[in-house]
């Protein structure tokens, strides 16, 4: 058996399918399985890491905002587009895939479209309520089209192909122990906070974790990880520097962490962005949590992904409008001095966990 599957942009497109990759591995050990994406985006370090082979294959999107560089950008995008159709073709032939997967990003574009005209059969999976473009227009052409959430059925072209199986979490993330990562952190009887803005960073995420150091850089029973992402360059260690705030055991910055089960696992608050990955992490694992969504993206899907956690009392939600010193202080206060109701809006998370999401996608997919 042969799989490709398309993926790239973020973690939050990448991880679905690397976990939907394991699972395949999981029932069939002999399965070849090859990812797509750009060698220049961070799929390419997550997929090579986690063994997978990979083609490289050049997809990018349309700058609206245009200036200078972007019109660059743009043109750039234009000539990826004119060749994508017969890079694709030469990918697929050479693999000679059973199943094509697209879990997100630009690529999955050409290589899934590709497929489907190929006779190949062919799957998408959509993490968010609100599709991007790229899998609204697939959905017009692929034979599976598996959503998180039953609102997103009806922007798709053809919502009986929907197939409602909730967010794929990765078998690392779903089997890693508490206690097991709290001993090997070193982190026993400590309140751990982990918090990140996604793979690529927040400005706004990390402006909140400069104020929230300096609120507990007297604290020894509160150890901080916090993860800066790719466009940070160096500004938060910095503004550390600036502040004579030295890392040490208490804090901890990274520009990413490849092994970020573990964190999660021995935290006892996440801060973090709300993409659809993300909750259902927080959700599998079991963490209190202070959500921060975006407001930059579309339909807004990151505010209500955040408030299927904070509706049932899961997640302390601030929008970036109203993200200040006081508002972001006050809540990581508000948990860090009631233990009993941190632990217990953990236990609510979980409530919200599909752990039935890989075995609905498998079964649907190899049923014949």
């Amino acid at each position: 058996m042969k799989v490709i599957i398309a993926a790239g942009g973020t973690a939050g497109h990448i991880n679905p399918g690397l976990a939907i990759a394991q699972h395949i591995k999981t029932k069939h050990p002999d399965a070849e399985i090859m990812f797509v994406g750009r060698k220049s985006g961070m799929e390419y370090g997550l997929v090579t890491k986690a063994g997978y082979s990979f083609a490289h294959m050049e997809v990018t999107g349309f700058q609206r905002r245009l200036n200078l560089n972007n019109i660059k950008r743009n043109l750039i995008t234009v000539k990826n587009l004119m060749t994508a159709s017969a890079k694709a073709k030469k990918i697929i032939k050479d693999f000679g895939p059973d199943l094509v997967i697209g879990t997100g990003g630009y690529v999955c574009g050409p290589i899934v479209l590709q497929a489907a005209k190929m006779g190949i059969k062919t799957a998408i999976h959509e993490q968010n309520a609100f599709p991007g473009v790229t899998n609204k227009l697939l959905s017009k052409s692929v034979d599976y089209v598996f959503i998180a959430t039953e609102k997103a059925a009806k922007y798709m072209a053809h919502p009986e192909k929907c197939i409602l199986c909730g967010n794929p979490v990765r078998e690392e993330v779903q089997a890693v122990d508490v206690a097991e990562s709290r001993r090997r952190l070193g982190v026993e009887g400590k309140t751990v906070l982990l918090s990140f803005g996604g793979s690529l960073g927040a400005m706004a995420v990390n402006n909140a974790m400069k104020n929230l150091v300096v609120h507990n850089r007297d604290r020894k029973d509160v150890v901080h990880y916090h993860v800066v992402g790719r466009y940070d360059e160096g500004e938060f260690e910095a503004f550390l520097k600036e502040n004579n705030i030295e890392q040490s055991e208490n804090l901890q910055v990274f520009e990413y962490l490849y092994d970020i089960p573990k964190y999660m696992a021995a935290a006892d608050i996440i801060i973090s962005r709300c993409g659809a990955l993300t909750i259902a992490e927080i959700a599998c694992i079991g963490k209190a949590s202070i959500l921060i969504p975006s407001p930059n993206v579309a339909e807004n899907h990151q505010f209500h992904n955040g408030k299927v956690l904070s509706d049932i009392g899961a997640a302390i939600l601030i929008e970036e409008k109203d993200l200040n010193k006081e508002s972001i202080t006050e809540a990581f206060d508000a948990l860090y001095s009631d233990k009993t109701r941190t632990e217990q809006m953990g236990q609510t998370a979980k409530t919200v966990w599909r752990a039935d999401c890989l075995d609905i996608i498998y079964s649907n997919l190899f049923s014949e």
